[in-house]
Formats: C-alpha cells, structure tokens, sequence
C-alpha cells in the first residue's frame, strides 16, 4: 500500500508530492524495520517464556531431591546409632524377629524406604525389613567403605543387597559395638528412588506432556526419564546449563532444553554431577495448552502496566516508542502536507481548487488511512506480546507458589516423622521410666547428636509425664520448665506411635519469643507400651529454614516477594523485609479465599497491591506422601508469590482524542493543534511546518518576564543552497495561558511566520486541517484585552467543540514587547 501510494502521488502530482516523497520513503523504510523487530521480539518472548518455564521445573526438581536426599543422609547417620539395633548387631541381643520389628517401626515413619538392613562385618544380612527379596550375603564394596568411614556413604549404582534391580540407592553407615565403641557392623537404608523419582516426574513435569523431564549424571547421561519410551536411561543427551536460547539436536529432533545444578542444602551437595533437565521438541513448545486468559484483566490495569513497560520489558518498550514515533511521523506528514497544499492552493474562477491540489489531498487521505491501518495492525501485534509476556510472568508465579508449598510439605513431613522416631528412642525411654541423673545425662547426649545430624532444628528438648523439661540442646535455659498444658494433654492423649501432635505456628518461648513449629510425639514405657511417661518436643528453625525455601523460589527475581501465610494471611515467613512473622499480608481476602478452596488449589490475578500494579499468585498446600493426609492434624499454608511491575498511575498518559467532523470545502483553511491541553488553531498560510520538538536545541532563558520564560531554545530551519538560519522557540502554552507546557514525547515545534520573521512555537500535539468560514467565528468571551492571543473563537461541531484561534500578529507584539 505505501508503494502503491508513492507511485500515484509520482504519476498524478510530482510537484506538489516532491517534498512528501522522501519522507513517505523513510515511512515504509520505517515500517519494514518495525515488522522485522516486531516479529524477532516476539519469538525472542515466547522462546525465553518456554524456556523460563523450563528452566523453573528444572531447579525444583533437582532441588527437592537434593533436599530429600539430605534428610537420607541425616537418617542413616542416626539409626546406626540405635541402642537396640547396635546391641543385635553386636551379638548381645539376639532377639531377630524385636530387631526386624524395630525396621519396620521405622520405615512405617519413613515412607520413602523400601528396604532396611543390617550386616556384620563379614557382609552376612543378620536382618532385613522386607523378607519378600530375600538377601543372605553381600560382598558389595560398599560395605568395607563404611566400616572404614566415619559418617555416611552414599552409593547410586547395582548392588547384591537390592537383587533384580538394576541400581539402588543405598545410604550406609558403620554400627559400634555399645561396650567396645569398636565396628560392628552396617546399617543400609535403601531409599525408593524410583518411586520418588515417579513423585517428583508427575508433580512437576509438563502436565500436557509436550516436554520430558530427566535426571542427568555427572557425564550428562539420563539416570531416570519422565517418559522412558521417548529418551530411555543411560542415552547421552545435549544440555544447556546457562539457559541461552539455541536449538539442540538429539535422535534427528530439535529441542529447547533447559538444565540445572544443585546449590546443595545444609552443606549436602547431593550425588555428584547430578542434574535435572526438560527437554521440549521446538515443534510442540508453542502449542499452547489454553494458557493463562488476559480477556477478563481490567483494561485499566492493562493500561497502566503497560505504561511500565521500559521497566519489565524494554525491548517491548521500544517497539512501542517506534511505533508510536512512525504513526507521529506519518500525521506530521499529512498535517505538513495539508498546510502546504493550503498555502499553495489556486482558487479557480468557478470556486474550485486546482486539480494538483485535490490530487495532493487524495493522497494525504490515503497516506491518513494507511497510516491507521499500519497502525492498528501494529498495536495488535504488540499487544499479542505483551500478552506474551505477562502470560509467561503469570505462568511461572503460579507454578512458583506450587513448588514452594510442595517443598514446605516436603520439609514438614521429615518434621513429622522425626519426632515420632525419636520418641522410640531406647535411651529416651528408659531415661523417662527410671530417672536418674544418669539417664538424664544419657538423654542429653542423644538429643545432641540427634541436632548435630538434623541441622534443621534450633532445639530438641525432652520432658516428663508431669512437662517439666529435663533435657535440651541449644542451651540449658529452658532445663527445669514447663511445657503448657494444653499441650501436654494433647502429648498424653496420642492414641500410638504413628501419631504426633504439631502446635499452630507462633511465638515460643522455646524459640527466643519468635515464631516457629514445633512437633512434639510421646515417648513410651518401654515395657509398657500404653503408658505415656513424657515427650519429645523438636523446635524447628524456622527463621533461616522457610526464609531459605522463600528466597529459593524468588531466586533473585527482581521486584519479586514471596510468603508464607496462614488462610487468615497471617505471615509465618516473608522476603519482604516490611513484613515480619505474625503480620497480617494485607491482601484480597478473596484472593487467598479462592487459594483456600481446597489441597493444591492455585489462583493467579493481575491486581494493585500496595500502591503498586502487581501479578499475586497463591497456591494451599497439597500434602506429601501421608503428610496432610488427614484434615485437622497440620495447620494449612499458602504460598504466596507477588511480582511488582511498578507505581499505580492514578493518571495515565493519554493523547487527546478530539474528532472535528467537516462541515464543508469554503472558507480559509486553519492548522488545528493542542497547546496547554487546549485546542487552538492558526490560519494554515502562517505556518510553514512542524517538526519534532527533540530538533530544539535547549537554552537557558536570559531575562525576566513571561517571553524570557517562554523561549526554551533554537531551532536550526534549512535555507536555499544549504544555509542554514536559526529561529528562536517559544512555549505557546505559557504564552497564551499562562501556565507552562509539558514536553512529552509527542511535542512539536510550528514554524509559523509574520512576514519575513519566522519562530517556532512548542506544541502538546497536532491535530488536523480544516475549513471555517466567518458563520464558524465568535468573539471570545474569555479574553480581555488588545494583547489577549486568542481574541476568536471557532465553532466546531455544531458548537460542541470550541477552538482557540491564535491572532499572529498579537503574537508576534507579545514577543517584540
């Protein structure tokens, strides 16, 4: 269309085009460049989204399991040290079927074992908790390593102790013979890798299955795969752990792949080498399975993020101004084009105008009419990216407060289990049913090797039937108080061992005063086992543990916070250094009702949050394993994501939008434009052109009065044979009104004349060319006054509408004066 429109204006009206033309060129020149960027941003935008998405599953995925794997490792470390077990794999008890009993007790605990056995020291299985795959001997090396180890060992790889699996991941640890303190034997606790694996495939994979997630080795070979017919363990597969956007070829199909490291968990750096990575086929990343709907957002809302579009997306922002720019370029064209063909326009004798005039005209009209459509055009698309963008930041903020309540779940789960474990305790059994200072001591001593295995915890603490505390690591100073007694209560009413009792999240005393969990479990007699002769209480470290989860999904993210609120929106945890734990996040109330709906249930919303527009994402803890599996037990949690974009705008940039219906083709043409948000007008013949006010170059005023205010620089205007003359520039507003114009982006500078004396006047914007004739004219009642600028006004619309006209010649008297 534009070069359809170059050549008519160079076949019907060469002369009267002449001056159009080039910028008609670098228009079209402008608008191809625009398409080119336009379509890069928008497939940059929509691979980063895939592979940002990607990138989210990956990490979590890598660092669940490593912080599962931490908790295997703090396992195996404390079970070796069992009295009971250590007193049968020392020969001093040799009741079999009380030592399998016993692994049984533990992994009904601790679900994510499928096999637990102990050893002596020549690799003979004394006992093992699942008698269904029977094993005799071992003569695996792993066995020697732990007997010459201190702590644990960790091996991923085939074992004789898991026979008919083709790996197993086996955490072992030396036993001690409880008289001689010297080896006696392993403890193996073979955890379900495969299961877990299943867990972590199904909660955090795609779920239209487009991309297959994978856990990689040290040699980026697949150790497990989410879809085991589309890449089978052990291939080689192509990563890219810095997450550029590229193309990478494996089995003769491109994918977007996305890989992650772990950064480790409490100085643990999980199995080495090992990674987590989704892989997505390029021909199916883009199908998109519905997405997050934008249709319903307030357009108010979408208007003013949109307006902070520099500060989320610059390159979005600058297509933006670039579009913006060429539609200024093409209505400055026009607007130009139609002062020039007034100023040059020949009446004939019957009244009509000379036919390179109207054919001039046609072609503004067509320039107008392409310019709009190139315009509506491009906004579209624009709009399609933006909704590319926000979509991809709504996206990750919902799936970012999925994985942070499944990762609280996860964690509070060991807590759980931990306590109710520890209750079994030999020594803190005996300890409560023969008291002495001894027992007391020997307590203590459990407690402090338990807390320097499970560095998860600020405090373990023992006490009596009576709550009196007797034992607790993290310093002495609650020895010799008492638990409430509504909590021991509860404590002495837990019908078995598989029960707990976990308090609400608050303050404690047993915390500094600060807010934290704390689960408690009651130990038994241990001949008796109906009797409750006190509990356990492990105090949580809350503060830096649900912070580090918290900072964990907002992973650096700017303008991102993240919390842990209750249903009420009562803060247990927060990145947001305004908000402290107890706080209530001051948040729609229907948002988090909506959150609240049930396990797992997920909201996302474009809002205003504090003064600012925000993207809040909200999503209840679902449970894991048996965790949360009975209603009632836990107290339920919401993650809460939000994700700023900027200040509210109470008063968003608009252009004025003024239309002037034409009445008719007599009377003198008038050049119509915005000054002080006011509609003025000057005859079209005391205007040369316009041009951008980005051409001034600035000075400072000299002088005192309102004309020295109103000078703001000079402007160099071109002159035959290449000379040029400068013209001062004045603000127009502050001239005629008063009050000082605004510069903005679609300021613009006339170049009006009186004579041979020519200045430029700063403009808000231009608005059109029309005929008035003298039936359109009024005097104005708002001037008073031989030097007033605007002495007339036009009538417009029926009179709906009333113009300024600007007398130049009083003008130019302000000026002179």
């Amino acid at each position: 269309m534009w070069r359809l429109i170059e050549s008519s204006a160079k076949m019907n009206c060469p002369a009267e085009a002449r001056l159009l033309l080039p910028a008609m060129v670098a228009t079209r020149t402008g608008f191809a460049h625009l398409e080119q960027a336009l379509v890069a941003n928008l497939v940059q935008e929509k691979v980063r989204h895939v592979l940002a998405e990607l990138g989210t599953q990956a990490r979590y995925a890598i660092d669940i399991l490593v912080r599962n794997l931490f908790e295997r490792t703090a396992d195996v470390g404390f079970l070796a040290t069992d009295a009971d077990l250590c007193r049968f794999v020392a020969g001093l008890d040799d009741d079999k079927e009380a030592a399998r009993q016993r692994l049984h007790d533990y992994r009904d605990k601790y679900t994510v074992y499928d096999e637990i056995l102990l050893l002596d020291l020549d690799g003979r299985v004394l006992v093992q908790a699942d008698p269904a795959t029977s094993v005799t001997h071992s003569r695996d090396p792993l066995l020697q390593q732990s007997l010459d180890a201190k702590g644990y060992v960790e091996t991923f790889r085939a074992t004789d102790l898991r026979p008919g699996k083709s790996r197993a991941l086996v955490y072992s640890h030396r036993m001690l013979h409880p008289d001689t303190g010297e080896p006696a034997g392993v403890l193996c606790l073979c955890f379900n890798f495969e299961q877990e694996m299943d867990a972590i495939f199904a909660a955090y994979r795609d779920p239209s299955q487009r991309a297959n997630m994978l856990l990689l080795d040290a040699q980026d070979h697949v150790i497990s795969s989410a879809d085991p017919l589309w890449i089978p363990p052990g291939v080689r597969v192509p990563t890219n752990a810095d997450g550029q956007p590229q193309l990478l070829m494996f089995g003769g199909r491109e994918y977007l792949v996305r890989t992650f490291c772990s950064d480790g968990y409490q100085g643990y750096p999980g199995p080495a080498g090992w990674k987590a990575q989704l892989m997505i086929p390029v021909d199916l990343a883009f199908r998109t399975s519905g997405g997050q709907s934008l249709a319903e957002v307030d357009p108010a809302l979408m208007q003013g993020l949109l307006s902070h579009a520099q500060a989320f997306s610059p390159s979005l922002h600058e297509l933006m101004s670039s579009v913006t720019r060429t539609t200024r370029t093409i209505e400055r064209i026009v607007w130009n084009g139609k002062v020039t063909s007034a100023a040059n326009d020949q009446v004939n004798a019957d009244g009509s105008h000379s036919g390179g005039i109207n054919k001039l005209n046609t072609v503004l009209d067509q320039i107008t009419e392409t310019g709009e459509r190139s315009d509506a055009l491009f906004s579209h698309s624009i709009q399609d990216l933006y909704q590319t963008v926000l979509a991809s930041s709504i996206s990750e903020a919902e799936l970012t407060s999925q994985l942070l309540v499944d990762m609280l779940d996860r964690n509070l789960y060991e807590r759980a289990n931990d306590c109710r474990w520890w209750a079994l305790s030999a020594q803190l059994r005996r300890g409560l049913a023969q008291p002495s200072d001894a027992q007391t001591k020997a307590i203590a001593d459990v407690l402090a090797y338990i807390n320097s295995l499970y560095t998860v915890y600020a405090r373990l603490f023992v006490y009596d039937r009576g709550g009196r505390i007797i034992a607790s690591t993290g310093g002495d100073e609650i020895v010799g108080q008492y638990i409430s007694g509504d909590t021991l209560g509860r404590v002495a009413a837990l019908r078995s061992e598989l029960d707990h009792y976990p308090e609400s999240f608050g303050p404690s005393a047993f915390y500094g005063g600060d807010a934290t969990y704390i689960y408690h479990a009651a130990i038994r007699h241990p001949e008796q086992s109906g009797t409750v002769v006190g509990g356990i209480g492990i105090v949580f470290d809350a503060r830096p543990e649900l912070l580090n989860m918290l900072h964990s999904g907002v992973a650096s993210r700017a303008n991102m916070r993240a919390y842990f609120v209750t249903p009420q929106g009562q803060i247990l945890s927060s990145t947001d250094a305004a908000c402290a734990p107890g706080d209530v996040l001051q948040l729609d109330t229907g948002l988090l009702a909506q959150a609240d709906a049930g396990n797992g249930a997920s909201i996302s919303r474009i809002m205003q949050h504090d003064g600012q527009y925000v993207i809040a994402a909200c999503t209840r803890s679902a449970g894991y394993r048996e965790f949360r599996a009975v209603d009632g037990i836990e107290q339920p949690v919401i993650a809460v994501l939000l994700q700023a974009f900027g200040p509210v705008r109470h008063e968003l940039p608009a252009r004025a939008a003024v239309r002037i219906e034409r009445l008719r083709d007599t009377g003198p043409d008038f050049a119509i434009f915005y000054a002080g948000r006011t509609l003025m007008a000057l005859r079209a013949t005391q205007i040369q052109e316009a041009v951008p006010f980005a051409k001034v170059q600035r000075t400072t005023s000299a002088g005192v009065g309102t004309t020295a205010a109103a000078r703001m620089g000079m402007l160099d205007v071109p002159l035959a044979g290449g000379q040029k003359h400068f013209v001062w520039v004045f603000d127009l507003a502050l001239l005629a009104t008063g009050k000082a114009g605004t510069v903005t982006d679609n300021s613009q500078v006339m170049l009006v004349h009186s004579g041979a004396t020519v200045i430029g006047l700063l403009v808000d914007d231009l608005h059109s060319v029309q005929q008035f004739d003298s039936a359109d004219m009024t005097e104005s009642p708002f001037s008073s006054g031989e030097m007033a600028l605007a002495p007339r006004l036009i009538k417009a619309n029926q009179g709906n509408v009333l113009i300024q006209e600007i007398d130049i010649e009083r003008l130019m008297a302000r000026l002179r004066g």
